[in-house]
């Protein structure tokens, strides 16, 4: 399993289109192949920034959904509207069952 994280900090200006694209963007994603999960949640600490959670069964799954156009077209806007850098980390997880 492939486990996604990333954040977008809003300026106060333009949080409202940044969670509008991001439920959009999610939404759409979840119907991907290979799409487990894919949410978006504002940060109880700071109400500008929206948090990512994404789950793919492969990195495949992940290096297509990097590959749709609405995807790479989601990331130029947020660039755009943010008020700092983006981040993203991926990670290589695999499941434990509970201890």
């Amino acid at each position: 399993m492939i486990l996604v994280t990333g954040s977008v900090t809003a300026r106060p200006e333009t949080f409202d289109e940044i969670l509008r694209l991001s439920l959009e963007h999610v939404r759409r994603s979840r119907t991907e192949p290979g799409c487990v999960s894919h949410a978006v949640h504002v940060d109880s600490e700071n109400s500008l920034r929206l948090v990512f959670l994404e789950r793919w069964i492969d990195r495949n799954a992940l290096l297509a959904h990097f590959g749709v156009r609405a995807s790479r077209d989601f990331v130029k806007a947020l660039q755009s509207l943010a008020a700092e850098a983006t981040a993203i980390e991926i990670y290589d997880a695999t499941r434990i069952e509970q201890l």
